[in-house]
């Protein structure tokens, strides 16, 4: 179904896993422990964020008055996790469970993409081998995913307020304004549709806003899913996913696949997964 377009829509955006591949002197970190093997960005179409940071509030405030929560370390003021922000990593199962129940409860629209370190790390590899100059940057991949994420989502409305997860020393506010212009030049040339919306780029904490302690949750179920290859977490939202770009599953097409809700992602889908190349472009 063809979304309605709004005065204006709220993107919330962030990520799961790291873009680390490399450790000291250049040893491979890729699945060791703390470096994941896979990266993943995300975004979260929510359409009334006030209201849902309001019972994301009310929520944490409940539990934290539960007796039952009373020891939990997470959830002590000191700790600045539970008792700060949901944050599905943080959480322990029982409030897990309950925030998962909340997510539930609203019309989301979720759209990720997914890429394979590995294959990220012998694009980097190939291209040194042809530029003895190349030296891989973090934020190239990084940029490159905000490009494909957004390739589709910015012609429709009349303006857009996307805020993204702070994660950076750096203000990289114009890069991400540039990588979401690249987006929408890249999807009137392709389809022919030019349009100027208002596009304001909004860096936050996570904690500052309820949008990315939804958007976590997303992301947390579909990295537990590649990590993990677990998809219990994933069943539950995927009411609310749109579109899952696995770019580096090339075994059918080169550009990878799109997962939707007439093609679900399922364990299944990724047996025998042998990703293809693909450049930060």
């Amino acid at each position: 179904m063809k979304k309605k377009p709004v005065d204006c829509r709220y993107y919330f955006v962030d990520e799961a896993g790291d873009t680390t591949l490399f450790g000291q002197h250049g040893k491979v970190l890729i699945g060791e422990q703390g470096c994941s093997r896979y990266f993943i960005l995300g975004v979260l179409d929510i359409p009334n964020p006030a209201l849902l940071q309001q019972e994301l509030d009310g929520l944490r405030q409940s539990l934290l008055a539960d007796p039952y929560f009373k020891k939990v370390p997470s959830m002590q003021p000191e700790a600045r996790k539970t008792a700060l922000m949901f944050h599905a990593k943080d959480d322990v199962p029982e409030v897990r469970r309950e925030v998962f129940s909340l997510l539930q409860k609203h019309e989301f629209r979720f759209l990720g993409v997914v890429r394979n370190k590995q294959k990220v790390l012998e694009y980097v590899r190939k291209r040194n081998t042809l530029d003895l100059a190349y030296r891989y940057n973090p934020n190239d991949l990084y940029d490159y995913m905000v490009r494909v994420l957004f390739k589709n989502l910015l012609h429709q409305d009349e303006r857009y307020e996307i805020y993204f997860s702070k994660r950076w020393k750096q203000d990289r506010t114009d890069a991400l304004k540039t990588a979401l212009k690249t987006a929408q030049e890249r999807f009137a040339q392709q389809w022919g549709i030019a349009s100027s919306p208002d596009i304001k780029v909004i860096p936050k904490s996570s904690h500052e806003s309820g949008g990315f302690q939804a958007v976590d949750y997303f992301l947390w179920s579909l990295q537990r899913f590649y990590e993990r290859r677990e998809d219990r977490y994933l069943d539950l939202l995927w009411n609310s996913f749109r579109l899952v770009h696995d770019i580096d599953d090339s075994r059918k097409n080169p550009y990878g696949v799109y997962y939707t809700r007439k093609k679900p992602l399922t364990l299944a889908a990724l047996e025998n997964d042998s990703p293809g190349d693909i450049e930060l472009n």
